[in-house]
């Protein structure tokens, strides 16, 4: 312990140089190595504590935790020293909650089956909403640091293995699909985690141990295929211009603010996961019913990830839960044009018709689990066109940029008898009874810094088997 004479005798600036330093040596982890110096006397606690000098806590924050996505997406003037000093204790009880596998596993005396119920009690229940809610975030703001906390200090791993894969998983997933032969139900908690579990996906966890890899693709599985009951996206994709959210928002505390936000669908994380997973197979597993991969999975490099990937996610979870935000054909943060720019090289999966028509018709997903997945190579060449408002040029030719009325969902929403044609300045678009409408290349937007003109944007491209 520090000797109390001298450490009285130095000036609060050093000694506050001192013990960030002694707090922030070990990078991972909550700051413990300011612990010693909180115990030495009642005169150097008051100088460091949490609530006396919120200033040290706030630099402890932004050595071991990435800070500079936060302050893009919701501006600096929300985050003072105060709002920093809080988040670090909130995340040190959660990833020390994480790391000691506390809210993963259900109560030891409860053995019966449990739908994964947002409004279900019981010990830890009230920390799973934070915990999952915290963890998440921080993947989304993490340039680096935030996902080697969870990483390397939670094991955040070890904790989604048991909440998704142990017989007594917080998720209840293993019993009621394998004892039940029920449908997991889709709640907030089921997407936080499955957005987690393939975050941090490492398949090579799951390619030494046969029972754990049958759990794993087996609850996968049910997820990714159960198009019927997992959706996608929020909102719908059958509404192309949604009245209002039908989910209800969660009130997360986040820094030192009260967000509203939706949990992200489940199936996406779900589908990348099973097929990360399946991928990895160097030889067809009967036993679980899909064939072999025509082409390996191709592995991605973590450290070449940067935050700005998840803008659009951030964006989403957030206006779909803000109720000032109309939904409609205005171009939002939720999308980036450009995006779907490109050739898309993957692999084209489906389960056998009779299959998936009795799951239609109310079949448990033990019927899904024994279906054959079949899988083929298919690349596809997408382009993106964009509608631009008119921009401030008083000699640009006036012309007409009114997005195209919706079609049917099953035909890509184009309306019917709608004629389109590549032209000089774009693709033409005439819908019957209206002035035709030109929508510009990707590349077009570019060159004129268009971007915050984007109107609306349509898709044309080709597959190749």
């Amino acid at each position: 312990m520090p000797d109390q004479s001298s450490l009285a005798m130095i000036p609060q600036e050093v000694l506050e140089h001192i013990v960030f330093f002694a707090a922030t040596d070990d990078f991972l982890g909550p700051p413990s190595g300011i612990l010693p110096f909180l115990a030495v006397n009642r005169t150097m606690h008051d100088a460091l504590s949490f609530n006396t000098n919120p200033h040290l806590y706030a630099r402890i924050f932004a050595h071991k935790y990435d800070l500079a996505p936060a302050i893009r997406r919701m501006g600096a003037d929300l985050f003072p020293a105060t709002a920093l000093a809080e988040e670090l204790r909130r995340r040190s009880i959660v990833l020390k909650r994480i790391r000691h596998r506390l809210d993963s596993k259900r109560g030891t005396g409860e053995r019966q089956i449990r739908r994964c119920s947002d409004n279900s009690q019981g010990a830890g229940e009230e920390h799973i909403d934070t915990l999952l809610w915290t963890a998440y975030l921080m993947m989304l703001e993490s340039d680096g640091r935030n996902e080697r906390q969870l990483r390397e200090y939670a094991r955040v791993n070890e904790w989604l293995k048991e909440y998704w894969f142990h017989e007594s998983g917080a998720s209840g997933a293993l019993d009621i699909v394998k004892n039940a032969d029920e449908w997991p139900e889709n709640t907030e908690r089921m997407s936080l985690a499955t957005w987690l579990f393939w975050y941090m996906l490492e398949p090579e966890e799951y390619m030494h141990d046969d029972n754990l890899f049958r759990d794993a693709t087996g609850i996968l599985k049910v997820l990714a295929l159960g198009a019927h009951k997992y959706p996608s996206c929020y909102p719908n994709w059958q509404d192309f211009v949604p009245k209002r959210s039908k989910l209800h928002p969660s009130l997360v505390r986040h820094f030192s603010s009260d967000i509203e936000v939706i949990a992200p669908a489940p199936a996406s994380p779900a589908i990348l996961a099973y097929l990360t997973l399946v991928n990895k197979l160097s030889v067809s597993w009967e036993t679980t019913n899909y064939m072999k991969p025509l082409f390996p999975a191709v592995d991605i490099d973590r450290s070449a990830r940067k935050n700005t990937e998840w803008d659009c996610d951030w964006a989403r979870i957030h206006s779909l839960a803000n109720p000032r935000i109309l939904l409609g054909n205005t171009l939002s943060r939720s999308f980036t044009p450009g995006s779907l720019e490109g050739v898309w090289e993957g692999i084209f999966t489906y389960t056998e018709f009779t299959s998936y028509a009795a799951l239609l018709s109310g079949a448990p997903p033990s019927v899904l689990q024994r279906s054959l997945v079949a899988q083929h190579r298919q690349t596809i060449k997408v382009r993106e066109w964009h509608l631009l408002a008119p921009g401030i040029d008083e000699h640009e030719p006036t012309r007409n940029v009114t997005p195209l009325s919706p079609g049917n969902p099953s035909r890509a929403y184009v309306p019917d008898g709608v004629t389109i044609s590549e032209v000089t300045d774009g693709l033409e678009i005439t819908e019957p009874g209206r002035e035709r409408v030109i929508y510009h290349s990707w590349s077009s937007t570019q060159k004129t810094n268009a971007l915050g003109r984007v109107k609306d944007i349509f898709l044309t491209g080709e597959v190749r088997f």
